[in-house]
């Protein structure tokens, strides 16, 4: 009994087996077909030179950023996509000006520093502020000071990234709110400036901006980030005199907000056209290097997808959409107005993906999904791993694409090997010549193949 027992869930397996198999050889048929159009036809590293090289940096609400919206649509219409168009976003319009000025003089000799202003600072005035300085790491030693020792002086933020976390997102996470709140903070005490190190684990002279958030009802004081160089000297320096006097000129502004646009490309689906796949990344950029791995990337990735699945010939079930959001950085108003709008018209979603971790090698997929949906996308593993996809992480996705959360939709962020991202972000080094081809192609490979099985196969 124990005999025909066994052979009996032998044949049931090899029935079930060969069942499957013409599923799974059709599924890895197509994935290699769309590893092989990327590789060996893909546009998407011409495409982020034109980007970089032609617009350059893309700060929302800045004439480059409407030339990048332009940009985008053209390309994606050249892509094949069945359907492109605007949906237009209100953004800020805010600029750094012409002249940024950090220093002091030490033993009669002048020493200037890297430094540039985060976004969002208040200028100046045309004056240039010179104040001592005092040096702290974190908020609860800002506050230990107290405002007798902080009124009238520069708060000088010295807080390395941590380097013993190998996530180095999570890192940049944990220095993220001093960028955020720092000069807020400085002012309820009565500080004239604020000055941060740069939110980097590189030991390099190029500072990082990034968005500070002033707190309503609190002074707007003068914000500006030193390289990671420019703040070990200073820190160094303030040891030898703690009376130092440092210089300060920023000539930032700030103007009305205006009128930009998120573009859209749709390939409509077959047999599910009311069901949604989202695929994007951000099309603005700092203003400062060229926006390249932040996130000139996944902008031409999700182009890339759209390009790769017409050229193929596949007609997807679903209708699938590539999004170009604007305005990421300065505070997501692409991404939280395309689902609003989204929501408003009952347009479904099933999943979305987004690329802005660089264009590094993939390794896999951050996944902010149902238990249910996990299971299911264990079960594309065996697919996936032969491309080196093997790193499936339950957590975030992509601040563009967070808004669209429900109880549904599967969320997905490309997870690349980022130990260099930080190196780069939001910096002036952040240019094309630091884009590696292969290594930006096989992410829009992997980003389409994660959309054709979410496609094909579905979570149900």
């Amino acid at each position: 009994m124990k005999k025909i027992t066994s052979l009996f869930l032998l044949l049931s397996f090899q029935e079930v087996s060969f069942s499957q198999a013409p599923h799974v050889q059709s599924d890895s048929a197509m994935i290699a077909s769309i590893y092989n159009e990327v590789m060996l036809n893909g546009e998407c590293y011409e495409n982020l030179r034109y980007l970089c090289k032609s617009i350059g940096h893309r700060l929302a609400g800045s004439e480059s950023a409407q030339k990048a919206i332009d940009w985008g649509k053209s390309t994606l219409e050249l892509s094949a996509a069945d359907h492109v168009f605007l949906m237009p976003v209100e953004v800020p319009h805010w600029t750094r000006g012409t002249f940024e000025y950090g220093g002091y003089t030490l033993s009669g000799n002048p020493r200037e520093v890297a430094l540039t202003a985060l976004g969002g600072s208040v200028g100046t005035d045309g004056k240039r502020i010179t104040a001592e300085v005092v040096e702290v790491k974190t908020f609860d030693e800002l506050k230990a000071l107290g405002a007798d020792e902080v009124k009238g002086k520069i708060v000088f933020f010295n807080k390395p990234l941590d380097a013993t976390l190998i996530n180095t997102g999570a890192a940049y996470g944990g220095g993220y709110p001093i960028r955020g709140q720092g000069p807020s903070e400085a002012a309820k005490l009565g500080a004239v400036a604020c000055l941060i190190r740069s939110l980097t684990l590189a030991d390099d002279n190029y500072p990082h901006t990034g968005a500070t958030n002033y707190e309503e009802g609190v002074k707007r004081i003068p914000a500006a980030a030193l390289s990671a160089v420019a703040a070990r000297q200073l820190s160094q320096d303030l040891k030898n005199n703690p009376h130092l006097q440092f210089n300060l000129q920023l000539s930032c502004e700030a103007f009305e907000r205006t009128m930009q646009a998120n573009v859209i490309a749709e390939i409509r689906g077959t047999e599910f056209p009311n069901e949604y796949i989202t695929v994007g990344g951000h099309l603005d950029s700092w203003d400062i290097g060229e926006g390249a791995h932040d996130d000139g990337t996944g902008i031409v990735q999700s182009i890339e997808m759209i390009r790769t699945l017409k050229a193929i010939g596949y007609k997807p079930k679903r209708t699938i959409r590539a999004v170009l959001f604007i305005n990421e950085e300065f505070g997501n108003d692409g991404g939280e107005t395309y689902a609003r709008v989204c929501k408003e018209t009952g347009l479904v979603h099933i999943g979305a993906l987004e690329s802005d971790g660089g264009g590094f090698t993939p390794v896999g997929f951050n996944c902010d999904i149902s238990d249910t949906q996990y299971e299911r996308v264990q079960s594309w593993l065996p697919l996936l791993e032969p491309y080196n996809l093997f790193r499936f992480r339950r957590g975030g996705s992509g601040v563009d694409i967070r808004p669209l959360k429900d109880d549904r939709i599967a969320l997905f962020g490309l997870n690349v090997d980022g130990q260099r991202y930080f190196d780069y972000h939001h910096t002036n080094n952040d240019r094309f010549e630091n884009v590696n081809k292969r290594e930006l192609e096989l992410g829009a490979a992997a980003m389409t193949a994660l959309v054709y099985l979410m496609d094909s196969i579905g979570f149900n």
